[in-house]
């Protein structure tokens, strides 16, 4: 029989809200019994998600950011959404270090850093609606407990 769980987060965009969603993602998973690894390369790809969303996505102005995510078996998946500016090309802006922010310190690596720990990532965007975020992580020693 299949086993299925999902969570919904919806918070705005405030970097102080990064952590909280982070730790909320990390928690909700933990109900698989994660590796200390598989749980650290979740938590890093969620927050280079969210930080995108409210640093690119709104500019760091206020908006809503949203997190939704599904355990199925040993299978995760974590969509951030936001409803900012979007990406005008999200090929190129999932390139290593190309970033639209040059003046950033550690910016043009988030996508990468979120391809490098999840096992797949999809991006979609639209200019002036915003961008959806799609990870995957399968988990190797996962027990699922009800």
């Amino acid at each position: 029989m299949e086993r299925k769980n999902f969570m919904k987060l919806t918070f705005l965009s405030k970097s102080t809200n990064e952590a909280f969603a982070r730790v909320s993602v990390a928690s909700f998973v933990a109900q698989l019994d994660p590796t200390l690894e598989e749980i650290s390369d979740i938590k890093t790809a969620v927050s280079e998600a969210v930080t995108n969303a409210i640093i690119h996505g709104y500019e760091n102005q206020e908006g809503i950011v949203s997190i939704e995510t599904t355990i199925e078996e040993n299978k995760i998946e974590i969509v951030v959404e936001d409803y900012g500016k979007g990406i005008e090309d999200v090929k190129k802006a999932m390139e290593p270090f190309y970033t639209s922010k040059p003046e950033l310190e550690r910016s043009g690596m988030g996508f990468t850093v979120m391809e490098t720990f999840m096992n797949s990532l999809e991006v979609y965007s639209e200019t002036g609606k915003g961008t959806k975020v799609i990870m995957t992580k399968v988990l190797n020693n996962s027990i699922n407990k009800e």
